[in-house]
């Protein structure tokens, strides 16, 4: 009999176990929109987020190292393996993660395009005239943030900021900390868009969370590179000048923010149509049906 295990920290859709000297992080299949966790299930989401992340880490592993060490429940402790686990569980190292999230734009959109209507910035980078929404720009964007608890809204700050932010946590690495965390975010985000374009998806932008390993070097961790964390659009029909249809949760948020009295539950039909969205991603970036 497998001891029960309990995860010792539970986010919007990540489940982390401790596994004594690493970390299980298991991607469930519960799906938030708007910081709120919606009351639907959306099978195999969990399974897409973790395999696609683990994709981009090998993919990356050149540029920067990552807290993977096995995504195969057979490495894990034998609570890990039974089909609710299978697929959707990463065995990580353990980090001291640094408390900054990691933005990139490579494309102009979403509250980036709001900011930049109103006064010509984007996180207080100012960015050329005449840009349409969904523009591609001139080169990719660096937009640090504050890491908010569950339930609060992470705050944008300036690079600037972002050192003192860091600074205050790690007395005389601030600067370095800032500068590594704003060149890995950049090396990574070209590489990855890159590939992805061959494959006929747009990444538009991404998110990244760093951590400090036992060395103190800086490793990528938590998720990499998915509809979760990420704005995937097909190339095929792109067009600037108005919003993109894409591969992640904005058809769920699209629903919700155009049906009065929802009450944070997506109808079958959504859900269903949520999936087939994160499986067509899935399969179009890896070459690969999910297993």
């Amino acid at each position: 009999m497998s001891v029960e295990l309990k995860p010792i920290k539970e986010g919007k859709v990540r489940e982390i176990y401790d596994n004594g000297d690493s970390l299980i992080m298991v991607a469930t299949d519960r799906i938030s929109c708007f910081d709120v966790i919606l009351d639907n299930i959306v099978t195999k989401k969990g399974t897409v987020l973790t395999q696609m992340s683990k994709f981009w880490f090998d993919y990356t592993k050149d540029i920067i190292p990552n807290h993977m060490i096995s995504v195969d429940v057979n490495d894990m402790p034998e609570f890990f393996r039974q089909e609710k686990f299978d697929g959707n569980s990463m065995m990580c190292k353990k980090l001291e993660m640094l408390p900054v999230g990691c933005t990139v734009r490579g494309y102009i959109t979403g509250s980036g395009w709001a900011s930049y209507e109103e006064n010509g910035t984007v996180c207080g980078i100012k960015l050329p005239e005449g840009l349409k929404e969904s523009d591609k720009l001139p080169e990719p964007i660096y937009t640090p943030s504050t890491k908010a608890e569950i339930g609060d809204h992470d705050e944008n700050i300036s690079f600037e900021q972002s050192i003192d932010y860091l600074e205050k946590r790690f007395p005389g690495k601030g600067l370095e900390y800032a500068t590594k965390l704003r060149d890995y975010t950049i090396a990574i985000y070209k590489k990855c868009a890159e590939y992805a374009l061959t494959k006929g998806i747009i990444i538009a932008d991404t998110k990244f969370e760093f951590g400090l390993d036992e060395n103190g070097n800086i490793v990528v961790g938590d998720e990499m590179l998915t509809p979760d964390s990420s704005r995937f659009w097909p190339l095929e029909g792109y067009e600037p000048g108005h919003s993109q249809p894409s591969y992640d949760k904005q058809f769920a948020r699209d629903y919700l923010k155009a049906t009065e009295n929802h009450n944070w539950k997506l109808p079958q039909d959504v859900v269903d149509k949520t999936i087939a969205i994160y499986l067509e991603g899935y399969e179009k970036i890896t070459g690969s049906k999910l297993a």
